[in-house]
This record gives structure tokens, sequence and C-alpha cells, in this order.
């Protein structure tokens, strides 16, 4: 079942920790996890939502961490090279994005994705995007939002891919006083996939200069050389 638990020394494996490690954050109440006859669990759920958070709220030393935890966790057989400048096509990037309200940033976004015949069920998705900022908004107060379903959605997919959009002037998106101007839309095909890219956007955003040159980005073709040429500068 693609949604079943860990045990503790399952999930040790996954996050390349020693069962003793796994077991004192869970009883510090820092992984979410539950006993069961006496024996800790952890829901692939939880675990894949706790690690989201975590990126969130991650520095670039930390990232790399995540990055590195994500990479090892399957055989390199089933480990493809993140590039994220190859996962966004650039009919999938907006300059501007002619939307003025959270509503229609999720609408439009979705229409963009959808523009690319990647994404089968526009609906669907933006469906999924507006429940999961109802849950927990993506903004982060860098002025950019990482749009994305609570669960990836592989069965109305293509493949995984980007989209991104930048609004003419910065909308309240998050419930913050932040406004928010730039907006990617991640579109994955399972939990592990969507973690390495977040991981690995989240680092872009981090590199000095970058927001500011991508907000300055006049077209299309010109975001997307910046993300291809930024993100070579990552290790």
């Amino acid at each position: 079942m693609p949604y079943s638990d860990y045990d503790v020394d399952k999930l040790a494996r996954y996050l390349h920790l020693s069962p003793q490690q796994v077991m004192k954050l869970a009883e510090r109440g820092r992984l979410p996890g539950r006993k069961v006859a006496g024996e800790w669990k952890f829901s692939k759920i939880d675990i894949h939502h706790w690690f989201e958070n975590r990126i969130g709220l991650s520095d670039e030393e930390e990232l790399v961490q995540v990055e590195n935890v994500l990479d090892s966790s399957a055989p390199p057989e089933h480990t493809p090279e993140i590039v994220l400048a190859d996962m966004l096509p650039k009919e999938a990037i907006a300059i501007p994005l002619d939307a003025r309200t959270r509503n229609s940033v999720i609408e439009k976004m979705t229409e963009l994705a959808a523009g690319t015949c990647l994404l089968w069920d526009q609906k669907a998705m933006a469906e999924a995007v507006h429940e999961r900022e109802d849950m927990h908004s993506t903004a982060l107060e860098n002025g950019v939002a990482l749009l994305h379903p609570r669960r990836p959605m592989a069965k109305i997919l293509a493949e995984p891919f980007l989209a991104l959009g930048h609004t003419a002037g910065g909308i309240p998106f998050g419930g913050g006083s932040t406004l928010t101007d730039v907006f990617f839309l991640i579109c994955s095909t399972d939990d592990r996939t969507h973690l390495r890219v977040l991981a690995r956007l989240s680092r872009l955003l981090t590199l000095p200069g970058f927001l500011d040159s991508l907000r300055k980005a006049g077209d299309p073709l010109s975001a997307w050389g910046l993300i291809r040429d930024q993100e070579a500068s990552l290790q």
C-alpha cells in the first residue's frame, strides 16, 4: 500500500538515522508517530508532510542534508537527477501572470500547467491546490509560493514538471502581511520526487540575488535561462 506505515527500523533506514535516534525524536514529539501495542508506527503521509515542513524551515546547509537523504533513500537506478530547468517547460512560464487574487492565481497557474498537455485534468489539480492552501498556505516570507496538492496526483500527470508565474504586483496570498508575487506549481507523481523537487527549488531560492534577478526577468525565456544558469551553481 502506498500510504502504509513505517516501523522504527524502516524509518531509520529512510532517514539515514539510527533506530535509537528515531525513537528519541518520536518520544520528544519531533517526529509524527504513534504507539501501537507498544511499538512506534509512522504514517508515510505524516512523514511526507513532516519532511515538507522541515524543508520549508531549513537553511542552505540543512537543505543540502535533506537532498542527500532523499537522494540516498533509493537505489541509484531509481534516483534520476533532479534538474529544475529540465522540468520547467518554457510554455509553462507566465510573465506577467494575469492574476490579482489567491483564487485567480490557482486557476491561472493550473491552466498554465494544463496548456503543456502534461496535466490532463486542470479542474482536479486546481481543487487539490485550493484544498492544500486552505489547510496551510505554501506562501513564504520571501514573496514566493510553492503551490502543490497535498498528495501527488500521478493519475492526471504525464510526468513530473513545474510551472512558474510572476504577477506584476504582490498580492495577499498567505494570510500574513507579506505580499506574494512569484508562484511555482509543483506537479509530482510520487512523494519522494515531490520532496526532492521541493528541496532543490528551496535551495535555488536561497541563492543570493536569485529572486531579485527572477523578478527582473522580462519574459519566459529570460526566466528559464536564469533558473538553468543559477541551478548549475548548486553542488
